[in-house]
Parts: C-alpha cells; sequence; structure tokens
C-alpha cells in the first residue's frame, strides 16, 4: 500500500496527515506556533519555527503510523494564505518575521495617492479589492522596513513558497496558482506576475516564486534525511482551495463554506473569470490536468467567534455545544438580529467601520432569543455572499458543501438550509483542507482517481421553510444591517 502525506500549514498550528491508497484518513499530528502580537496590534509568525514544527509533525505522524517510510509516495502542501515574507537566497533564512494576514500594518501603503489611483485597474487585473490584507502590500512592507537587506538576493512569498524552498533545499521556489491569485500581484487573466501591479508596489518580480500548475511537481524533499530517499511534492493548494477541492466542488455552480472562526465561502465558476460587482472577490481555484479554473470568494469576519463570544464574553452559555438547543428554546416569532460587526463587516458590504448591535429585541426577549440571533447571524452572513455570488455567476448555485467545527451544529445547519432554500452537505471528515492538498498530490502520482473526493460520506439537511419565512426573515436581517451601516 502506498500512502500520501499531506502537510496542512494553517494560522494557529501545523498538521501531519496520513492518508492511505483509499484516501482515508489514518493518522494526524499537529504542534501550534507562536502567535507574535506587537504593541501596535501587529500580528506576525516566526518563519523558520513553522518549519521546524512541520518536519516535526511529519516526522512523528509516520513514526506513530508504524508504517513503512519507504511506503510514502508523494507530499501534499495546504497553507495558511497571504501570510508572507521575504527571505536571503543565500542563506535560506528570513529577514524579518513573516506578517500574518490578520494584519494590517501595510494600510498606508494602499493609502498612498499613487496606489490608490489605481484601486479599480488592480481590482480588474488581479480579481481583489486593494486591501492590506493581501500579500501585495504586506511584501511591499517588508521590503520597505526589515532591517539590512540592501545587499543580499532576495525571496519573496506567501507560506506555501518558503516550505517548497525549505524542503527541497533551496532548490526549488514556485508556488501555485491558488496562492498566487490571492497576492494582488498576479494577473488573473494572462495568468502571469502583473509587471505594472508590481512595480506600483516596488516589488521586483525576479525575487517572486515561478507559478505552477497545482498538482505540479514542485521539487522532492525526503524531510531532512528522515525518509530513505526523495519523494515528490506533488500538490499545492491554499487552504481554502484545498477545502473546495477536498469538497468534490470541481464543477461551476458548486460551492462550500468553511465555518471557523470567520468563515471562507468559495463557488467554483468555471474555466473563465468573472469579476462580482456586489462584493465578492475573484481569484482562481487551481491549476490541474493543465487548466485553471477559477471562483467566486467571500471572507467573513465573524462567524464561530460569535459564539465564542457568547459563551467566554457574555456568559449566555457554558459551552459552545449548549447554542443549539438553547436556540430552539427561543420563540421562533421573537424579531432579535446580531449584527455581528465587532471589527467591521467584511464580504459583501466591506465596512470597516461599522460596529456590532441587536436590534429588534422586545420585552419578552430573554436569553434563548440572544443566543438564537447570535446563531442565525452566522447563516445569514453566508446567504449574503452567496446571493452576491449567484448575482455574478454564470451558474447558481445548487448546493452548499459545510466544514468545520460548527458544522456540528444540528440548529444552525438546518436554519442554514432554510434560509438559502438549498441542501447543505457535510463529510464524515474535518479535516478538508490537507485532505484536498493530499488529494491533489494523490491524484498527480497516480495514487486516487481524479473524483476521490465524492466518496466521502455525506450527511445533508433539506430545507423545510418557503419562501414567505425565507422573504420575512431574510429581509428582517437586510434592514438590520442597512440600519447598522446608515448609523
Amino acid at each position: 500500500m502506498n500512502y500520501v502525506l499531506s502537510i496542512d500549514q494553517s494560522t494557529q498550528g501545523t498538521k501531519a496527515l496520513l492518508l492511505d491508497e483509499n484516501g482515508k484518513l489514518i493518522a494526524r499530528k499537529d504542534l501550534p506556533h507562536e502567535q507574535k502580537i506587537s504593541d501596535q496590534g501587529w500580528v506576525s509568525h516566526d518563519p523558520m519555527e513553522i518549519y521546524r514544527n512541520m518536519i516535526s509533525v511529519a516526522r512523528q505522524v509516520i513514526f506513530d503510523s508504524g508504517i513503512e517510510k519507504e511506503r510514502i509516495a508523494a507530499v501534499g502542501i495546504s497553507n495558511q494564505r497571504e501570510t508572507s515574507l521575504v527571505w536571503d537566497r543565500d542563506t535560506g533564512l528570513p529577514v524579518a518575521d513573516a506578517v500574518v494576514w490578520q494584519c494590517a500594518r501595510a494600510q498606508e501603503i494602499c493609502e498612498r495617492p499613487a496606489i490608490k489611483a489605481q484601486t479599480e485597474k488592480i481590482r480588474q487585473k488581479t480579481g481583489m479589492q486593494l486591501s492590506p490584507y493581501f500579500p501585495a502590500a504586506k511584501i511591499a512592507w517588508l521590503l520597505e522596513n526589515a532591517p539590512g537587506i540592501e545587499n543580499k538576493t532576495l525571496c519573496a512569498g506567501t507560506i506555501d513558497s518558503w516550505l517548497v524552498y525549505k524542503l527541497t533545499g533551496g532548490k526549488s521556489l514556485k508556488t501555485d496558482y491558488s496562492n498566487a491569485s490571492r497576492t494582488q500581484l498576479f494577473n488573473i487573466h494572462t495568468l502571469a506576475w502583473d509587471e505594472e501591479i508590481c512595480k506600483l508596489f516596488g516589488i521586483p518580480t525576479e525575487i517572486l516564486p515561478e507559478v505552477c500548475m497545482s498538482d505540479s511537481n514542485f521539487g522532492e524533499t525526503d524531510f531532512e534525511g528522515f525518509l530513505p530517499k526523495p519523494i515528490p511534492i506533488h500538490g499545492v493548494l491554499g487552504d481554502s482551495h484545498g477545502a473546495l477541492f477536498g469538497q468534490g466542488c470541481v464543477k461551476p455552480g458548486m460551492g462550500k463554506a468553511t465555518y471557523g472562526t470567520g468563515s471562507s465561502v468559495m463557488m467554483n465558476i468555471g474555466e473563465m473569470p468573472v469579476l462580482s460587482e456586489s462584493g465578492v472577490v475573484t481569484s482562481l481555484a487551481w491549476g490541474m490536468d493543465g487548466k485553471v479554473e477559477y471562483v467566486l470568494e467571500g471572507n467573513i469576519n465573524y462567524t464561530g467567534a460569535v459564539t465564542t463570544w457568547i459563551v467566554s464574553d457574555v456568559h449566555l452559555l457554558d459551552s459552545p455545544k449548549e447554542a443549539g438547543r438553547i436556540a430552539l428554546e427561543a420563540d421562533p416569532e421573537d424579531g432579535t438580529y446580531l449584527v455581528p460587526a465587532f471589527t467591521g463587516l467584511g464580504a459583501p458590504y466591506w465596512n470597516s467601520d461599522a460596529r456590532a448591535m441587536f436590534c429588534g429585541m422586545s420585552r419578552t426577549t430573554g436569553r434563548a432569543e440572544l443566543v438564537k440571533a447570535a446563531e442565525e447571524c452566522i447563516a445569514y452572513q453566508i446567504a449574503d455572499v452567496v446571493e452576491a455570488m449567484n448575482a455574478a455567476a454564470p451558474t447558481p448555485l445548487t448546493e452548499l458543501r459545510a466544514d468545520g467545527g460548527p458544522t456540528r451544529d444540528k440548529y444552525l445547519m438546518q436554519f442554514q438550509s432554510d434560509i438559502l432554500h438549498l441542501p447543505i452537505s457535510i463529510p464524515e471528515n474535518e479535516e478538508l483542507s490537507g485532505m484536498g492538498a493530499g488529494y491533489c498530490a494523490g491524484i498527480a502520482a497516480g495514487i486516487y482517481p481524479r473524483d476521490i473526493a465524492d466518496r466521502l460520506h455525506r450527511s445533508g439537511y433539506m430545507p423545510q421553510k418557503g419562501q414567505d419565512w425565507i422573504d420575512k426573515h431574510f429581509g428582517g436581517w437586510k434592514q438590520a444591517v442597512q440600519m447598522l451601516l446608515n448609523a
């Protein structure tokens, strides 16, 4: 039996997953890494700590499983997107800590008149709204502020290109289409680094990685001598793209929502890019089998974090597991809404100044009704993004495939199905990002069939409410959001 090793390098830590030749997850090992938060609120990661943790979990998951090392046939990598770093090509050492996707330290760069004046051109070329969220501004900030880089030969990129570079001993400086398309430096029409935009941000294209198909051979590694011979790194995907592939969303009109602290909602739109005017962005899903596919995506700041707030800060619940049960006790006619704009609203509104509010409460609104509002605001936000995607997509969403811890909340999943009036499907496994990259690597290595992800067992929720109910409740949510934005 041959096995696939998949590395899932996420914001909080690094996981190693071991998949058998049937695509079944048989072992997992993970390690957290330090979240460095400065007095200014800047968020950083130590790239060397991430690399060391990756080597450690890869070795440990193989050792603990008891399988023969010779049976590892390929490696896949999924990674936290947008987190950016610059390193010395000669020494292989970072010039500074990586700037994490959450960090807005590069806001000033986006506010520069020469860059801000090109906002629409940047969106047209890259599919992205101008924002310090993306690596363009982050890499520019590092090039301007990292000490002692004047006489060094530099490389710059996202976490995937850093891991590939280190795993191959500096022989391979590569990224894939999914990660490149999230940098705001990549032209999603010409499928190349955009010289004009790179120059605008002061980033030489020669320091950026080669952009490859996601199922390419990115080089070989033996995990610093742990394996008896080098094996190919055969699949690289950004984490949300890995989850989309792991969910089997390989045809236009298929989409997934990852329910975590925040949420990424992503929809496959096929082989032609479509730019949305409704607040969602366009990027590449992946490049496989010699062709690329595109997605629409909306990112939401607060979904699972709303339940955490209800538990840890407001103390309405002792555990997130109670949320669905308590929500069922609420008066179904109560009109309370929570708009969770604790740090602004993400897609499709993109209002960073908005702040959270409860509205529509009556004298009979109590604990259960507030919990119900907190549960339902998660589903409403997902529905907002789906609505925006359907307005732009050539093929509307026909089913939502969901993953993440909150999918265990039956109340939330049923409400999500009702408000979207769509089936909700949930896979057996939760490690969809890493498994998607592992599937990509296994397919490229000839171990898995192309439809491997569709073999996952799914539990489904079907809509139970009619259009009048949807219009009433979704209309009330829209009014609540508009009230907040007009405040």
